[in-house]
């Protein structure tokens, strides 16, 4: 249905500048200047990333038994099924990036030690001692915090009614899939999960894939929430920006908000983690995946039913922005600790992304371990994000616990990637390069 409706981006050619190494960067992403409503103008004043239409991630466990000899085989058997498709697709909008995640769970289980030495480690090294380590958090706490947490939940991960706690899953990997291309993404998740022999699906059990969407409105036409929302007829979709990115009406993909560069690797920023000069994580980085219900009903009717609602709970109270029918693309201004506190004494409220300044972004002027300098307020991590109608997910190996139901609701599914995240999926560096055997 997507590809019948949704005509993709036009993109500029790849750029002949040799592209950046890590999987984690899609690249070639087109950058637009848009206006307020989210539309690309002569007059815009906000950079926005034009974000590939379609996302699928699909997790899954490890079908491989738990000894070196039968890694390594499975190793280069994912490499060369990830190399072909390099071959075949450029890590673009217009061909497909994939990454590939591993999990707490993989290395738990897989790697409990190393079986001998080499570069980075002694032989003997138990889990979780080869592990990137944070070191400001390390610092702080007076201990060793290694920079991929497990997940935990908060007191605000409240399930819709019916569908029990929080669940934080157990996957052995992850592999995120990016495209205008609908057909490219089929391509690349057959070569992975298929069965053939020059396919890796022999190495997994899947236990779940999440499909869906994103944009399609930047240049005037009806997004892809607000049409695909409508003729689903979800309660609310008829106060979906027309033009929106997503289903709650919010550019969120602002250049300003997005880590540049590989400034979210593990090694790129000084004295965040040990992976500089030369650690076995260098190049990766790591990754938060979480899926999220939306309720549009509550959103734009009952908790936010104003434009000026809207914008204070999505950047900070107090402000008085001039009315906009269109999306929401405000460059965020960004709040110290000390406003954050003083916004919340005074109006009893907190914004999300003025909140989130302090720590998702440098403090002070940086320059990377590879020379080049940042100003204060980069922005650290790559976030990602992406809407489906699916509920919850497109398929899951445990339905029951899962939820599943054939009925649409709005979902959204997130990714965010940088150096120290509380996660229960890692990002590898270069694939499988990051099995340590």
């Amino acid at each position: 249905m997507i590809d019948g409706i949704a005509k993709p981006p036009d993109r500029a050619a790849v750029a002949d500048s040799p592209p950046i190494q890590e999987q984690y960067v899609l690249q070639n992403e087109q950058v637009v200047m848009v206006d307020g409503s989210g539309v690309k103008s002569s007059n815009g004043t906000i950079a926005v990333r034009v974000p590939a239409l379609h996302d699928h991630v699909i997790t899954a466990r490890l079908n491989v038994p738990a000894k070196a000899k039968a890694l390594q085989e499975a190793q280069h058997h994912l490499e060369s099924v990830l190399l072909d498709l390099e071959r075949q697709f450029p890590p673009t909008p217009t061909g497909v990036a994939t990454t590939v995640a591993w999990g707490l769970p993989y290395f738990h289980h897989y790697v409990p030690t190393l079986g001998k030495a080499s570069g980075f480690f002694k032989a003997g090294t138990p889990y979780p001692v080869y592990l990137p380590v944070d070191l400001m958090t390390s610092k702080t706490e007076g201990r060793t915090v290694y920079a991929l947490q497990e997940a935990r939940t908060f007191p605000s991960d409240q399930a819709p009614p019916g569908f029990g706690p929080v669940r934080l899953e157990q996957n052995d990997v992850v592999v995120l899939l990016r495209s205008d291309s609908l057909a490219n993404i089929k391509a690349a998740q057959n070569a992975l999960f298929g069965t053939g022999s020059d396919q890796a699906g022999s190495l997994f059990e899947v236990t779940s894939v999440r499909q869906g969407f994103s944009g399609g409105g930047f240049y005037g036409q009806q997004g892809l929430p607000s049409k695909l929302a409508l003729a689903a007829g979800i309660p609310g979709a008829q106060s979906i920006p027309r033009q929106a990115q997503g289903f709650l009406g919010f550019a969120t993909t602002l250049d300003s908000n997005m880590g540049p560069d590989n400034v979210p690797s593990l090694e790129t920023l000084p004295g965040f983690s040990d992976q500089w000069p030369n650690g076995y994580f260098k190049q990766g980085t790591t990754m938060h995946l979480s899926h999220l219900f939306q309720d549009l009903v509550t959103w734009y009717e009952q908790n936010f039913p104003q434009y000026t609602d809207r914008v204070q709970a999505m950047l900070q109270p107090g402000l008085s922005p001039a009315p906009a029918p269109g999306t929401l693309a405000l460059q965020p201004p960004g709040q110290s600790e000390a406003e954050v506190a003083q916004g919340v004494q005074r109006y009893h409220a907190y914004g999300h992304t003025g909140s989130m300044s302090q720590v998702d972004s440098t403090t002070s002027p940086m320059t990377s371990n590879y020379g080049k300098a940042y100003p204060a307020g980069t922005t650290i991590p790559v976030r990602g994000d992406f809407d489906t109608l699916d509920n919850p997910f497109h398929y899951t190996s445990d339905p029951t616990a899962d939820h599943t139901a054939r009925s649409r609701r709005p979902d959204c599914t997130s990714f965010r990637s940088s150096r120290r995240l509380e996660s229960s999926t890692s990002f590898g560096s270069r694939w499988t390069a990051t099995i340590p055997i």
